[in-house]
């Protein structure tokens, strides 16, 4: 059972009415899923989220097919089953197998040498608190991942072990 209220967008705070509303356009339903309604009962929270997604798809550099798997690598590291459902139906949008969603999901091979070493290591940083093996970091950088790319990894880390955690602590219900 969730913890805090799920708004509609005339329910929500007027902080958060707008950027309710803004997601809720852009969402293939046409309303906000549970977690953004269950977001807006804080305003901050919901805009940090918001933040936290138009920089990644203004800044982002990373293609989709990695973006999305950097996403469930970490949202299977991190252990919700909302978040979990979410990355992999993007994930699949996105090119990926079953089999791979299911390997990005458990920390697995996918067959793709080069993303499972930049997937390593931000499934390594959302078990250990940020901290990553030196090995692990050399084999990304190895694999042909750049400074900037392990940097941008990290917003997508970032975003996930966000929205991965609010769900753990609302404990919203799923809707996906």
């Amino acid at each position: 059972m969730s913890r805090i209220p799920t708004h509609t967008i005339e329910s929500a705070p007027d902080g958060a009415r707008p950027i309710l509303q803004k997601i809720a356009q852009s969402s293939p339903t046409g309303r906000p899923l549970n977690l953004h309604a269950q977001m807006a009962h804080s305003p901050a929270v919901l805009a940090a989220y918001a933040s936290l997604r138009a920089v990644t798809a203004e800044h982002g550099t990373l293609d989709p097919e990695v973006s999305w798997a950097l996403n469930l690598a970490t949202a299977g590291t991190v252990g919700n089953d909302y978040m979990i459902g979410i990355a992999s139906r993007f994930a699949r949008m996105n090119g990926w197998t079953e089999e791979q969603i299911a390997a990005l999901r458990d920390g697995t091979t996918t067959g793709h040498p080069r993303i499972d070493a930049l997937t390593s290591v931000v499934r390594e940083a959302a078990a250990d608190s940020g901290s990553v093996t030196d090995v692990t970091w050399k084999a990304a950088q190895q694999s042909g991942w750049s400074d900037a790319q392990l940097a941008e990894a990290f917003a997508y880390l970032g975003m996930t072990v966000f929205t991965g955690y609010f769900l753990n602590y609302a404990q919203t219900d799923a809707d996906v």
